[in-house]
């Protein structure tokens, strides 16, 4: 790996625990500043405490619940206030919502969570990043999206669908990201099947976890950790990526057409100017 850690500023969203987390502490061991975003206080705390044990020096942490926008807008003033250049973002904080949950911005929990709040932040702090990595998934495969209707999960609502469909649209996101932004290198990636807090009030995810084979959360941040210390000039902007290689992610998630399409209406859905 190429390493082109130390003394840069990287943001990672949900950094509390799992992939988040791990890639927190390997980043701050390479000799990075690296903050933490996170829902829960105690959480966050604790999170910083194991990047400190890692490193030495105790991160900055930014409390912010991704199911509120306006939470949202408010970080992006604290990050802005705190930092002049963010080298890395790391889009990672995600949800799988097992009932259907409305937001108190209108929304479906899984897509505000996962789509439309990263969405929001990279807006708000475009001209601080260096580049930003989005965490994606192979469950993108369950997706359905459809920009004219980003509450269409909440029909028949089923959590593998509503998550998929947030999934294509953070690979969609990322490469229509690299598209219009081209001063900002943007990339996603699958991280694998992860043991993590993810889905733990689910019977069924917890069966899943016994099931099938995972990976730990180190190994799922590997790639992140990757995309964030390769030199730009090595990888394709807004390319999707596995295991630390680039992959080609299913047509749906392809779709040039597609993301812009879902672009505008996020872009209408979170309020900014076109």
């Amino acid at each position: 790996m190429e390493d082109l850690t130390g003394h840069r500023t990287v943001v990672v969203t949900g950094a509390s625990s799992g992939i988040g987390l791990a890639a927190a502490v390997d980043l701050a061991r390479r000799g990075d500043r690296v903050v933490l975003v996170g829902r829960d206080p105690a959480r966050l705390r604790s999170a910083a405490d194991r990047v400190r044990e890692g490193c030495g020096d105790r991160p900055e942490l930014f409390r912010a619940d991704f199911a509120v926008l306006d939470d949202v807008r408010r970080l992006a003033e604290r990050l802005r206030a705190a930092y002049d250049r963010i080298d890395v973002l790391a889009n990672n904080a995600g949800a799988i919502v097992l009932q259907p949950v409305t937001t108190v911005d209108g929304f479906e929990l899984t897509m505000q969570a996962n789509h439309l709040a990263p969405f929001l932040l990279s807006n708000l702090l475009r001209d601080r990043i260096g580049r930003m990595v989005v965490t994606a998934s192979g469950a993108h495969r369950s997706g359905a999206l459809d920009p004219r209707d980003l509450n269409a999960t909440l029909r028949r609502y089923r959590p593998i669908r509503a998550y998929g469909t947030s999934k294509q649209a953070n690979i969609l996101f990322a490469a229509e990201a690299a598209r219009r932004w081209p001063e900002v290198p943007a990339y996603s990636f699958h991280p694998g099947v992860v043991r993590t807090r993810f889905g733990i009030e689910s019977r069924l995810v917890a069966l899943g976890m016994r099931l099938l084979p995972f990976r730990s959360p180190e190994r799922g941040a590997e790639t992140l950790v990757w995309l964030a210390n390769q030199d730009p000039s090595r990888l394709t902007s807004g390319g999707y990526h596995y295991d630390r290689r680039p992959r080609r992610p299913l047509p749906k998630a392809a779709d040039p057409a597609l993301a812009a399409r879902l672009w505008t209406a996020s872009t209408n859905a979170v309020g900014l100017d076109g």
